[in-house]
């Protein structure tokens, strides 16, 4: 038995009926971890002997009859998440050598859970990024195909589930950051309601937008880690003190019989990549024998989402990133000549290229003059997408949309063209402006590549887009696809 063939619910299986060990789970992910990391870079601070003694406190807890359900699993976590004692680096040479002297609300709820930490995946510097090549530790490699892009910013996550050297994943989703490589790897990836889970100890890219959630192989997988992740927490104002679902019995729920999905007509135009919509159209017709209907609906400010988005994120980054500055923690310049210099050295020399632009950007749409030409009107027009979600969730249950414009892209194929790359989170992007939770799942290939479709639903409705989810990998096999050079 292959262990990392299986879905997180089946080794959540073996593990609760003492048939193997979260020792030999760890250690076997472990050894996949050192023998697959040369090639996809999926991991920045690989950890196996904090993972070693988790995997035996997790023992020694089930031994005293511990029924955490997550207890001994293995995950790996992006490396936007503090952990106390551990390397925390965002992707960027101002943080390489940062030790966190504490545990992010998400990190510190799972290691409660009982989960073993297989290390920190690489990812775009400071979650800017659509393909993992921003990263200052090299990018990120898809297991499909090692010439291509595993998506951004959690491409490191990604690569780590798609190749098998982890059975699920944390990663962050600002612009669709986890809908993206979850789409480009053959993976599913939740993006939750903004609030959902907490903040508090994920460093902050734009802190209006920014919100983790999970890949993992399965709707299923998924869902029976959400909740651990879920609640309000006193620590993070924008928490939401709503009450957490169980998420498993809702995603195993049959789908009801009345279930109407919204198609955008702006999403599903003559634009459409035509090997997309073809995919797309035959999950529609699997999910219409579950008892779906689907009927068109309209969001007509959803075109102004890019150029909106690509003004309020780098405005927050550049107040977010004012913090580093040589001063406090993190990376300083050799010998600088006065405190002018320091600054201005330490973040020329430990900033890359796409956080420096992105800085400029947003340092301009705050200043004196041009506030409100760029920063107020792309929050009214903000409140415009919202508001068009929000009656379209009067007439839908939830909206289906293409998840990424095209299949995964090659190494540097777009590197020296940012428009062209920002477009690569087209449909993802107005999610995030609404704080709305969505969920891509994949729905075939083309040319040996993954492509993924993304369920929306109105707030708080995680539990009904894993239940739609689920009903549809019950019906289908792309969710289960492997990489076949990582098969082994």
């Amino acid at each position: 038995m292959s262990l990392h063939t299986l879905s997180l619910a089946d080794l959540q299986q073996l593990l609760q009926k003492k048939e193997i060990s979260s020792l030999e789970l760890t250690q076997h992910f472990l050894q996949r971890i050192e023998r697959h990391q040369n090639t996809l870079n999926a991991f920045i601070t690989p950890t196996p002997e904090r993972a070693i003694a988790q995997a035996r406190e997790a023992d020694a807890r089930r031994a005293k009859n511990d029924s955490n359900p997550l207890l001994g699993l293995p995950i790996a976590h992006k490396d936007i998440f503090c952990i106390k004692g551990v390397r925390t680096t965002c992707g960027s040479r101002i943080l390489s050598d940062f030790i966190a002297p504490y545990s992010s609300t998400v990190t510190q709820k799972l290691d409660d859970a009982g989960t073993v930490h297989l290390g920190k995946t690489n990812m775009d510097e400071f979650a800017m990024g659509s393909s993992n090549e921003t990263s200052y530790f090299g990018p990120s490699r898809n297991p499909w195909d090692i010439q291509c892009v595993p998506g951004g910013s959690s491409g490191g996550s990604a690569a780590a589930v798609a190749g098998r050297l982890a059975p699920i994943a944390t990663g962050t989703d600002t612009g669709g950051s986890i809908r993206q490589p979850a789409a480009f790897c053959g993976l599913t990836g939740l993006k939750p309601t903004y609030g959902r889970i907490s903040r508090w100890g994920m460093i902050a890219y734009a802190s209006s937008l920014d919100q983790a959630g999970l890949m993992g192989q399965s709707a299923q997988d998924i869902a029976l880690m959400l909740a651990a992740l879920c609640g309000h927490d006193p620590k993070d104002s924008t928490s939401a003190p709503e009450p957490v679902p169980d998420y498993l019995s809702q995603c195993r729920m049959p789908l009801k019989k009345d279930l109407r999905i919204g198609l955008p007509t702006a999403y599903f135009d003559d634009k459409l990549n035509p090997a997309i919509k073809r995919l797309i159209e035959a999950a529609k017709k699997t999910l219409s024998e579950l008892g779906a209907e689907f009927v068109e609906i309209e969001l007509p400010h959803i075109e102004m989402a890019v150029p909106a988005y690509y003004i309020i994120a780098p405005a927050e980054c550049s107040a977010n990133l004012s913090r580093y500055d040589g001063v406090r923690f993190g990376y300083r310049c050799e010998d600088p000549k006065d405190l002018t210099d320091l600054y201005t050295r330490t973040r020329q020399e430990g900033f890359g290229a796409e956080v420096k632009r992105r800085i400029l950007v947003g340092t301009y749409a705050l200043s004196a003059g041009y506030y409100d030409a760029y920063y107020r009107k792309a929050q009214q027009v903000r409140q415009l997408i919202k508001q068009d979600f929000l009656q379209a969730f009067d007439t839908v249950d939830c909206i289906l949309a293409p998840s990424t414009p095209s299949k995964a892209f090659r190494l540097g194929e777009k590197s020296n063209d940012p428009v062209t790359m920002y477009l690569s989170d087209i449909y993802t992007i107005a999610v995030n402006l609404a704080g709305l939770p969505a969920l891509s799942l994949p729905i075939g290939f083309e040319e040996g590549m993954p492509h993924g479709m993304q369920l929306i639903g109105n707030t708080f409705t995680e539990g009904r887009l894993l239940q739609i989810a689920h009903a549809y990998q019950g019906q289908t096999s792309w969710h289960a696809q492997m990489p076949a050079d990582f098969a082994e």
